[in-house]
């Protein structure tokens, strides 16, 4: 038998903490969600100002991430190359870059989603906030 890692309730308060402090700093109205190992969600919340799609987009991003167990940018990539099939795979909805695993000795805990700003700034409020853990 195995013992697994799984994210706490505290574990996301600090997260969430994290990449909502990321996003203020930067002056980026986001939603941020965050779930688990599964895709499903922990922790959702949409700062003043945000677009209302975002509040799609980020559980969307964060359950593609954790599903995946990788970025949510990878199928952007691979969609951006030419493998527009991919576009069919089912249950993956959030395929733009913003989705970042929770990773821990190579296993995926789950994921942080964000939306609302650059695709790349959307990835950087995710890892802000997971390296508020320590990963």
């Amino acid at each position: 038998m195995k013992t697994r890692y799984s994210l706490e309730l505290a574990d996301v308060k600090a997260i969430a903490a994290a990449a909502e402090a990321e996003a203020l700093k930067n002056n980026w109205a986001v939603a941020i969600a965050i779930v688990d190992d599964g895709g499903h969600l922990m922790h959702f919340q949409r700062l003043d100002g945000a677009a209302p799609v975002s509040s799609h987009i980020a559980p969307a991003k964060a359950h593609t991430s954790a599903m995946g167990r990788r970025e949510s940018k990878i199928y952007e990539d691979v969609i951006n190359g030419g493998r527009t099939s991919f576009l069919s795979a089912p249950f993956i909805e959030g395929m733009l870059e913003g989705g970042v695993p929770i990773m821990r000795d190579g296993a995926c805990l789950g994921a942080v989603g964000v939306s609302g700003v650059k695709s790349n700034e959307d990835a950087q409020i995710a890892r802000a906030g997971i390296a508020a853990i320590g990963l």
